[in-house]
């Protein structure tokens, strides 16, 4: 753990060393370990919508997931198997995972919205062996399953169905004993199917170090997580590394309750009245919730909130949610960084240093993140780059699943390059710009679209918006919105222009939207990022 009493960002760094044993298991680590030293201790609060709470010590965990463990291991699966998780946020979720892991397996989150199609090409890369989900999945998998010929077995949590037999009925019948699988920190533990701009998802390999490499990062967009009293919840499925390695695992490692509760659909009220009555202490909110959240007014007056620490990744926090959060929750939100292949490698602390609004943080203790070439050489400060992680780290992947030509592709030399762009200033801090393909190219300026983003839903008029370049053949590109307006605000031209201007003169002539569509609803990632490719590829239909 780092260590709260720190003063200093620079005391952090100086002090910190890896510790990665000889021998380490992610499900031993954050179930068992805990169940042996305090059975007894609060480990997961089920917070269901009709407003029912189930509470499972390490204890229960550990008894369930060794009994999976044993189901799994009567059904064939072995170490190195793949096992598909398919579930929402649900105390299954956990231990399905746990019970794999100790197994010797390899997991694979899947999300709950993904179709047919996306579930068969994922199932179908990995071999996956077994699956367990619920209701809704199973059904899914029915209609694909003759189609899946390494899949063998399919547990539903909900109870027997067609195609899936009943997770609980069957795992009653074995034993509360398992001895786990003795694994090393750079074994194959998680494979996280991540989807690029062009091909196919591509299967990021996680080795069971993943989550040591996780916790200086998650520690410190917390203020120090681990503290008494800490109870975390996020609205991020735990099918996505935001869910499961920036909240769920490390907060279990650290013995922190974490409240599951995954809403049919994402409200603010629902969300403030959670955080309120589960009395959370610590959560980790995506942007694009943080602002659907905003348009709730004066929310400090309406619910009782107690929160020691917000975390926030995905997109780059600007000065008006960052205000907006210290007004709702007293407190600054940490902003922090990373990606699939190498997450949590960037971060503020409010505990140790000023927040920037619209730059990301420093390089978390133990990462060496840099700014550079295409080549792999580190640029000078203030220089305009790919944003990398140098080799060897524990929270880097392993690896592309069987997709050794995109693994050397991501690399240039020792640096991983995320596909991000941004630059570093003399003090250390790193700024991102966006992604690559992301950045804007007009009349010769190179801008990015997150700071115009922010300052656009500055305006009382804007609930969210979505900024790209637009081809334009004068300028190479003009910058280009699409922007969803309050409830109760209507379109118009001089509205429109209003916005435009409000944007010239807050950031600068050449930055402005020459051209502002006004829409219901933007592209949003299954994470809650906009999907700029889409509004691209829309503007340039509109040409």
């Amino acid at each position: 753990m780092l260590p709260p009493e720190c003063r200093s960002y620079e005391d952090l760094v100086r002090d910190f060393a890896w510790d990665i044993p000889a021998r380490f298991n992610i499900g031993v680590a954050i179930c068992d370990a805990w169940a042996e030293r305090d059975p007894g201790r609060e480990a997961l609060v089920y917070a269901q919508e009709d407003g029912d709470t189930v509470n499972y010590s390490y204890g229960d965990l550990k008894r369930l997931s060794n009994r999976l463990a044993n189901l799994l291991a009567a059904r064939g699966v072995r170490p190195g198997d793949r096992v598909g998780v398919l579930m929402p946020q649900r105390p299954e979720t956990a231990f399905a995972h746990i019970a794999a892991l100790k197994l010797g397996a390899i997991t694979i989150p899947l999300f709950t919205l993904f179709g047919e199609e996306a579930l068969e090409y994922r199932l179908n890369d990995s071999g996956a062996k077994a699956v367990i989900t619920d209701f809704s999945g199973a059904e899914k998998l029915e209609k694909i399953r003759s189609r899946l010929p390494a899949l063998t077995t399919i547990f539903c949590a909900d109870g027997e169905c067609p195609g899936a037999e009943d997770l609980a009925a069957h795992m009653a019948g074995h034993e509360e004993t398992f001895k786990p699988f003795d694994t090393g920190p750079d074994d194959p533990a998680i494979i996280i199917y991540t989807s690029g701009t062009t091909g196919q998802p591509k299967g990021a390999l996680h080795g069971h170090r993943v989550l040591l490499g996780h916790l200086p990062g998650v520690e410190m967009s917390h203020d120090f997580l681990g503290q008494k009293g800490d109870r975390i919840w996020t609205p991020a499925d735990w099918a996505w590394i935001g869910g499961l390695l920036d909240v769920l695992m490390p907060a279990l490692y650290l013995g922190v309750p974490v409240v599951a509760c995954r809403f049919r659909k994402f409200t603010s009220e629902a969300a403030f009245r959670l955080l309120q009555d589960q009395k959370i202490r610590n959560t980790f909110l995506p942007p694009t919730a943080l602002k659907m959240m905003r348009q709730i007014a004066d929310p400090e007056q309406r619910w009782e909130l107690n929160l020691r620490s917000v975390a926030s990744g995905g997109e780059t926090l600007g000065e008006e949610l960052i205000d907006w959060g210290r007004k709702t929750f007293g407190l600054t939100i940490n902003e922090f960084y990373g990606q699939t292949e190498c997450n949590m490698v960037v971060s503020s602390c409010s505990r140790l240093m000023e927040a920037r609004p619209g730059v990301m943080g420093k390089p978390v203790p133990g990462h060496r993140v840099s700014i550079v070439s295409d080549a792999g050489e580190e640029l000078a400060e203030g220089t305009h780059g790919n944003i990398a992680v140098s080799r060897p780290d524990p929270v880097m992947f392993l690896g592309y699943w069987n997709n050794s030509q995109a693994t050397e592709r991501k690399f240039a030399g020792d640096w991983l390059l995320t596909g991000d762009t941004g630059l570093r200033d003399e003090d250390g801090w790193i700024r991102f710009i966006g992604r690559d393909d992301d950045v804007i190219t007009s009349s010769g300026y190179r801008i990015g679209p997150g700071e115009i983003e922010d300052c656009l839903i500055r305006h009382p008029a804007v609930a969210m918006a979505g900024v790209v370049g637009k081809p334009d053949a004068r300028r190479t590109e003009i910058v280009k919105a699409y922007v969803v307006l309050k409830g109760g605000i209507e379109p118009s031209d001089e509205l429109a222009e209003e916005i435009a201007a409000f944007v010239k003169t807050r950031l600068a002539a050449h930055e402005y939207p020459r051209e502002i569509d006004f829409v219901d609803t933007l592209p949003l990632t299954t994470t809650g990022k906009v999907i700029r490719r889409d509004l691209r590829a829309r503007a340039e239909r509109e040409q």
